[in-house]
């Protein structure tokens, strides 16, 4: 994840933490899609990794894009809508990593159940990891107290997916 414009230009608060949100919310809905998946030859689970991944994206620039609207007082211009698309990609390349690894279950190096646990660590430590972000973004150097609080915000994010699946599988 990046703070900067492709350009290298700062990007504005809202704008990171439009994107930080993204992030998070991506990973954490990347993870709940991943612990009930039974990886098969077939590949079922990268697709229903990537499919969680696209589908939550296309939901975020449209209800992100109604909200601008609000904001704005007015319905927002196609150029304006466009711009709201890169902050929001950080839920697609959520999927990414994960569905790399679902795939080298292909590879028979290892049973596949254990591929599909290194892929939801990975999420895991995305998770925690954006806890340094944000203290990047905010000018502070890491502390003890941010390694701490990273492993808080995992734990969380994995008691936010426990309490997804046990609901809605």
């Amino acid at each position: 994840m990046y703070l900067t414009h492709v350009r290298g230009t700062p990007r504005t608060p809202e704008s990171a933490a439009s994107r930080i949100s993204a992030y998070v919310y991506g990973n954490i809905l990347v993870l709940a899609a991943l612990v009930p998946v039974t990886l098969s030859r077939t590949y079922w689970g990268i697709a229903i990794v990537a499919g969680v991944a696209l589908s939550t994206y296309i939901a975020h620039i449209f209800a992100h894009a109604l909200v601008q609207n609000v904001h704005a007082g007015r319905e927002l211009t196609r150029s304006e809508r466009l711009t709201l698309l890169p902050d929001a990609m950080p839920i697609v390349t959520s999927a990414a990593l994960p569905c790399a690894i679902l795939a080298t279950a292909g590879l028979h190096w290892t049973d596949p159940r254990n591929v599909q646990l290194l892929a939801e660590v990975v999420i895991l430590i995305r998770i925690a990891l954006i806890v340094f972000v944000v203290e990047r973004f905010q000018g502070n150097k890491p502390s003890g107290g941010t390694l701490v609080f990273s492993v808080v915000i995992a734990l969380l994010a994995a008691v936010i997916v426990v309490i997804k699946v046990f609901l809605t599988h």
